[in-house]
């Protein structure tokens, strides 16, 4: 199953005209930054891990996360990851990367969902989410409603938030490929690779 998700990764990104490599999807090849004494991460702190897995194409990023910090505040997590997604009408989202914590470690994740609206197109992105309120790191597995067509653009990055339970994630994403219009829909957060988006 794994090696059909990173065939579809590679079609999306192929079709997007983006390079692909699985093993940035996982996040492994860079190290969490430095700890400090709180259970948030700085922004220098997320705009150094940014630039090292965004690379050519993190200009931009520090304005970025700027901007969601001076929205919702220090994050107490953060996801780095890659992610492929198509629409017509219906729409598919599929991503994979690694979720990081202050105290609780680093472990992989996976998210799907679907979307309803008028969507049409495809794009792969890398993305990074920063994550709000976790008491602990099992609270990120579970379904985060939102609207994409909310989504706006700080720097080239795409900018959205999702809750549920009082848990906030905000994707951060540098994509290429075209998508145009609005859609209702949800990101579901698993341990393992699924291809139900349900």
């Amino acid at each position: 199953m794994i090696r059909l998700r990173i065939l579809l990764f590679a079609l999306l990104a192929v079709l997007a005209g983006a390079p692909f490599a699985p093993g940035q999807a996982q996040g492994h090849d860079q190290a969490p930054p430095p700890q400090s004494r709180v259970g948030h991460f700085k922004p220098d702190e997320l705009v150094q891990a940014g630039h090292s897995f965004f690379g050519s194409i993190s200009r931009g990023l520090a304005e970025a996360i700027q901007d969601v910090v001076s929205k919702w505040g220090l994050p107490n997590g953060y996801i780095l990851g890659q992610e492929g997604t198509g629409a017509f009408a219906v729409g598919l989202r599929y991503g994979e990367g690694t979720l990081y914590t202050r105290n609780a470690g680093d472990m992989p994740v996976f998210w799907q969902g679907p979307s309803l609206g008028f969507d049409f197109g495809g794009d792969g992105a890398r993305t990074m989410m920063l994550v709000y309120n976790m008491r602990q790191v099992t609270d990120i597995f579970q379904r985060f409603p939102g609207i994409a067509g909310s989504a706006y653009l700080v720097a080239g990055f795409g900018i959205t938030a999702l809750t549920a339970d009082g848990v906030t994630v905000v994707p951060i994403r540098s994509g290429i490929g075209l998508r145009l219009g609005a859609n209702v829909g949800y990101l579901k957060f698993t341990r393992q690779p699924t291809w139900n988006p349900f």
